[in-house]
């Protein structure tokens, strides 16, 4: 059940790691025309061309104005009713939180205080997904093939696509649950130490009633619902196929059989050096 609250926010963040339907449930807020425009604006690869198609003009040295940059995003990613929604995976936070601390030097240090002055009464929905070797699966192939989702609601980038087939990697699916699992606590780490209770979503309720799961985050943000259920529609189709479960299973054959699970390769760290969507 979410939490009670007293008042309306004035913008949410989808909290989340790659690959737990966070393009499906942006696509089914927008659809209800209440709950904001929400996209990842704050990918510091995607950035700029954000700034382009917003029209932010550039400074001599190429870049833009950061505080510009967020009163766009604010702009572009709010419905009528002022409601402003994005999404924030682990590896972009640091980096957003660092930017608005440049302009916001009094919140230096107050990550929730600097969330707020930008954009105002901010609540948090974390997402995430039980099965972990589903999502490294998903994520591998994502890396791929460069194909993060198919369908869309206006994405800057992300489905374009690369040719290549896919290949099975069982250290790389390896790698990716730990990072996963890492990323999860670096969120959980983060809600306990500013004090934040978030909306929990998960990947297996979202996909098995996406209807009642958007409705229970538009009643979490004190946003009335639309009347009909019809008003929330998924724009992005799955792109889960028989491959993923053809990767699981061999997966289980490969460690079951008594390959190592040592990594080959050093993990990367949870933190601002990681951007992923």
């Amino acid at each position: 059940m979410p939490t009670e609250i007293a008042y309306r926010a004035d913008s949410y963040f989808v909290c989340a790691t790659p690959r737990t339907g966070s393009s499906l449930l942006l696509g089914l807020l927008n659809s209800t025309g209440v709950c904001g425009h929400p996209q990842a604006y704050f990918r510091a690869p995607d950035e700029r061309l954000w700034a382009d198609r917003w029209q932010i003009p550039r400074t001599a040295e190429g870049g833009f104005n950061y505080a510009d940059y967020a009163q766009a995003a604010r702009a572009a990613g709010s419905t009528l009713n002022g409601v402003f929604g994005a999404k924030l995976m682990w590896g972009t936070l640091d980096e957003v939180v660092d930017k608005l601390a440049a302009i916001h030097q009094d919140l230096t240090g107050d990550d929730v205080a600097l969330l707020n002055r930008a954009f105002g009464r901010t609540r948090f929905i974390y997402l995430r997904r039980h099965d972990v070797l589903a999502q490294a699966v998903s994520w591998l192939r994502a890396e791929q093939t460069n194909t993060w989702f198919i369908g869309g609601n206006g994405e800057i980038s992300g489905n374009s696509g690369n040719g290549q087939t896919p290949r099975f990697d069982a250290g790389a699916i390896r790698r990716f649950m730990d990072m996963i699992e890492e990323h999860n606590a670096a969120w959980e780490a983060w809600f306990a130490s500013w004090g934040i209770q978030p909306h929990r979503v998960t990947y297996e309720h979202l996909d098995d009633d996406m209807v009642t799961t958007t409705r229970s985050i538009l009643e979490f943000l004190g946003i009335n619902a639309p009347d009909r259920a019809s008003a929330v529609a998924a724009r992005h189709r799955r792109q889960a196929d028989g491959l993923n479960q053809q990767w699981i299973e061999q997966y289980h054959r490969t460690y079951l059989a008594g390959a190592d699970h040592r990594l080959d390769h050093p993990q990367p760290r949870a933190g601002r050096d990681t951007d992923h969507r």
